[in-house]
């Protein structure tokens, strides 16, 4: 992409990704006022199925006996599995704290490559871990008053699914290496969808759902989560990453609960001071993760070139 060999397109792509992940969660909310969350998640992948569907045909004879087993993790545990999650989490949970708490990734990134991909560690990292769990409890409890019955559990499904994007984030990194981003994500899609699309005709989507209010707005707004957060993002990202540095792309997690957060206040939902400063102690964690793995990297690098 020739805007990303200028400074300015850069942080245009940079802003862009930024609005639209953050759009993501609102959308998923409009998703559920219409459909179960099980319907918006499917129906999710089953769109973002389709629009991959050309890229994946092209790229079939990259599937091997080697990595099939890490494609099924992309298709299920890093797409599939997280789309219904984070749909049943907003039954309960505001769009803009999904939003926050989906800054976690990054950690459980780190602390999934730490137990099982054995990744070194570093004192700094674990601090931050230590940091962004604090912020997260903050951000799960809905009354201090009474801690005991004033958590929302159901932040614990986005936590599940950060969980499953950070086993996802390792399982490129260390078992598809090999692959283009473009060809692990189409492919991916391509192993989950049809399992989607089959979830959705047992469901009888759409003749079961076809008369409830509002279906086609329901039917828009999953749409676009589809195309924007899954598809055009990820394309997006691809070049982004390959045309900026890896702090630069980094930087990303701490500006898209910025927008989820402006998205949830303007559908008018309630967030408390203390929502604010655990969004910016999960933010300052994720900050030293990030920092110090990238920090580390730069270390080995150097040593390797003495």
């Amino acid at each position: 992409m020739r805007i990303l060999e200028k400074k300015y397109g850069q942080w245009l792509i940079f802003w862009v990704l930024a609005f639209i992940w953050g759009t993501s969660f609102i959308l998923i909310k409009k998703g559920i006022e219409v459909f179960p969350p099980d319907i918006v998640g499917t129906l999710r992948i089953s769109f973002t199925f389709l629009f991959f569907l050309p890229f994946a045909l092209n790229n079939l004879h990259k599937i091997t006996r080697q990595n099939i087993k890490s494609l099924l993790v992309v298709g299920f545990i890093g797409n599939l599995f997280p789309a219904i999650l984070f749909s049943i989490a907003e039954t309960r949970l505001p769009s803009a704290l999904a939003g926050m708490l989906n800054a976690t990734t990054p950690i459980f990134t780190w602390i999934v490559g730490i137990s099982l991909y054995r990744s070194r560690t570093h004192p700094l990292a674990i601090l931050g871990i230590a940091v962004g769990f604090l912020g997260t409890i903050g951000l799960m409890v809905n009354d201090f008053s009474n801690i005991i019955h004033g958590w929302n559990v159901y932040g614990l499904f986005v936590l599940l699914a950060t969980f499953f994007y950070g086993l996802n984030t390792n399982e490129l990194k260390y078992k598809l290496h090999d692959l283009d981003a473009l060809s692990i994500a189409s492919l991916g899609f391509f192993l989950s969808g049809p399992f989607a699309i089959a979830y959705l005709l047992v469901r009888r989507f759409p003749f079961a759902y076809v008369h409830v209010p509002q279906f086609s707005n329901g039917l828009l707004a999953v749409m676009l989560l589809a195309f924007l957060g899954s598809f055009l993002a990820l394309i997006l990202f691809n070049h982004f990453v390959k045309s900026t540095s890896a702090v630069f792309a980094a930087s990303i997690t701490y500006v898209i609960p910025i927008f989820a957060l402006m998205w949830g206040l303007l559908d008018g939902e309630r967030i408390l001071p203390h929502h604010l400063i655990s969004m910016i102690i999960i933010i300052a964690g994720v900050y030293l993760v990030n920092n110090d793995n990238i920090r580390h990297k730069k270390l080995a690098l150097k040593q390797n070139t003495t």
